[in-house]
């Protein structure tokens, strides 16, 4: 079966297939801005394309899939930090980018074919601006900015249905901006000393010196690596309007052809059943979670346990549960040693996978298949491969298993016996003094094992 995935543009599942002669699959992916370490929210995106990545290469070869995804290191933020540190960008976005992609390491995402910077392709981001210029679709401003003017593309908000919404088309003039009408956006921004510092580019013909709108950058760096016309572009709901309407104005207006032919949107994480933000002290980067105990690789299971096109709820109970599910993993894997059995784990893993990529569907079929089947049942060389496609790194370093101080081992063990006896109000005082400590007692049927909180 082929792999079959919602596109974001026709509202329905279609199959992902390689439209160029060569065979080759190209997909682009949006990837960070560099100001600043991605939070969990970012990596959901990022693993859930990753996931995408291995299935595709799984489908057509590794040989066969050419996958771009771009570091924007210059737009406001970018500037608005050198500002604030007073540092070179150059200093600033490396510092970010090296974090990203130890966090990516972490988190054993395979890196992109290309991973091109937007401040390493000014110029073809100015020549498609002169391109749009040329067609009249895009505008010089007084102050020498340029404008892509969206009345120019009619097609606009087909993406985002942002026209049901009641995008209006106005004439009238955002006179801060110096635009013709209020939805024009900056294809080219035209320099200001007070905020840009010396962060400057030679602009478009007739225009001024500046820098590239924010927009602009995916369209040029995913037409110099990919082509006018690419099989697939993802990225997160949050990217789905304004920037990846824009993406599809500018790009089909300058190419004049398709940009994409299939859309793929993942869903916003929410943490502890809110949004994610700092005041809320829910806010989270993969070294948060870290230091309070949890590895790399049970956040890349969390991340995975809901379906990407719904709304996750992330808990960090959740990751202990993931914690717990892997090391299952790496108990089943250890027996297994090198079975040749007949039983087929990857076939109904990326069935889930094939279908929407359905993640918790694919952790679901998989421990499915290990629950009723004994590791000698099972094919090494095929459970192996269903890791492949899910990302888990089963060698990975583990949440370090923190030792139990006598004291809390004893009082453990005085609540098991009043449990036994049935002394239910002292079983459940001894637990609330369990807890207070910072420990969990999990009992089961025969036994009961203690673990620490995390951090809060």
């Amino acid at each position: 079966m082929p792999i079959h995935l919602f596109d974001s543009l026709e509202r329905t599942l279609k199959p992902l297939t390689p439209a160029h002669p060569d065979g080759v699959f190209r997909f682009y992916n949006c990837g960070p801005t560099v100001y600043a370490p991605a939070h969990i929210g970012n990596f959901r995106t990022f693993v859930v394309n990753d996931v995408l990545r291995r299935l595709l290469e799984l489908e057509f070869g590794a040989n066969k899939v050419k996958h771009v995804r771009n570091l924007t290191d210059v737009d406001d933020r970018t500037i608005g930090q050198t500002q604030k540190e007073k540092r070179p960008l150059a200093e600033i976005t490396k510092k970010w980018t090296d974090k990203f992609h130890a966090d990516c390491d972490a988190l054993n995402c395979l890196r992109p074919h290309a991973e091109p910077t937007a401040t390493g392709y000014i110029k073809e981001q100015v020549n498609m601006i002169e391109v749009l210029m040329e067609k009249g679709n895009a505008y010089r401003a007084a102050d020498g900015s340029v404008y892509f003017k969206l009345e120019s593309f009619p097609g606009y908000g087909a993406l985002s249905r942002i026209k049901e919404r009641e995008l209006k088309i106005t004439n009238i003039v955002a006179d801060a901006d110096h635009k013709d009408s209020v939805s024009d956006f900056a294809l080219w921004k035209a320099y200001k000393p007070e905020e840009d510092g010396d962060v400057k580019w030679p602009g478009p013909r007739g225009a001024s010196a500046g820098r590239p709108g924010w927009h602009i950058e995916c369209s040029a760096m995913s037409k110099s690596l990919l082509g006018d016309t690419i099989d697939l572009h993802s990225g997160g709901v949050d990217l789905l309007f304004p920037h990846h309407e824009n993406e599809i104005a500018q790009s089909e207006c300058c190419n004049g052809t398709t940009f994409a032919h299939h859309w793929y949107h993942s869903e916003h994480l929410l943490v502890e059943g809110t949004t994610m933000s700092k005041s809320k002290g829910n806010y989270y980067t993969l070294t948060d979670l870290v230091e309070k105990g949890y590895s790399p690789m049970a956040v890349r299971y969390a991340l995975l346990m809901g379906h990407p096109r719904k709304q996750l709820n992330f808990m960090l109970d959740s990751l202990r549960a993931a914690e717990s599910a892997l090391a299952t993993l790496r108990t089943f894997r250890a027996a297994m040693a090198d079975s040749t059995g007949l039983v087929n784990v990857y076939a109904s893993v990326v069935a889930a996978l094939h279908d929407d990529l359905n993640t918790p569907a694919a952790l679901g079929a998989l421990f499915t298949a290990i629950n009723h089947s004994k590791p000698s049942d099972v094919n090494a060389a095929l459970f192996d491969r269903a890791m492949f496609a899910l990302g888990f790194d089963l060698t990975a370093p583990t949440a370090p298993k923190a030792e139990v101080p006598a004291a809390i081992t004893a009082l453990a063990a005085t609540r098991w016996a009043a449990k036994q006896a049935k002394d239910f109000a002292t079983a459940d005082a001894l637990r609330k003094e369990l807890t207070a400590a910072g420990w969990s007692m999990l009992d089961s049927k025969t036994d009961y094992k203690l673990e620490p909180h995390k951090k809060a």
